[in-house]
């Protein structure tokens, strides 16, 4: 039985796993990049992770858009590279999503490349009924464009 929950400083070794069994981004960074969440209570940045017999075994990390009312930006989602394909990815949606609609937010934006190597990440959001609102092309690399997501929350 998995459970899905905000992460705590304890998860950290088990996070850095999971990072290092996918291509998110680099384990060393998490420390940094989660320190704000773990230190400040007023954050309102969101780091979330499924456990499994007590173990983390995702990440997820959603932030509020700068200069927006209600718009949260999903940087950030993975599970471990063994636990994959099991429906671990929509359940995190799902309860990002209604995490936000509990706190008031209104919409939930996702950025994802546009190369073939991603055709399964933007087919996971589509199927999520996420909407493809924008293409930016050659905007992560040459070549390689970003397509952002939409999802209004209420």
């Amino acid at each position: 039985m998995s459970t899905i929950r905000m992460i705590k400083r304890e998860d950290i070794p088990a996070l850095k796993e999971v990072l290092d069994s996918i291509d998110l981004f680099p384990a060393e960074m998490l420390d940094e990049m989660i320190a704000d969440f773990l230190t400040n209570s007023s954050s309102q940045d969101i780091w979330f992770t499924t456990l499994e017999n007590g173990q983390a075994i995702s990440i997820g990390y959603c932030a509020p858009e700068k200069l927006t009312e209600g718009t949260y930006n999903l940087y950030a989602i993975g599970v471990h590279k063994s636990k994959q394909g099991k429906g671990l990815g929509s359940s995190m949606m799902h309860f990002l999503e209604n995490h936000l609609q509990k706190t008031g937010q209104r919409v939930l934006i996702v950025d994802t490349s546009g190369s073939e190597t991603f055709d399964l990440t933007r087919k996971f959001y589509e199927k999520l009924d996420y909407t493809k609102e924008a293409v930016i092309r050659d905007f992560w690399a040459e070549g390689d464009d970003k397509v952002t997501y939409y999802k209004k929350l209420r």
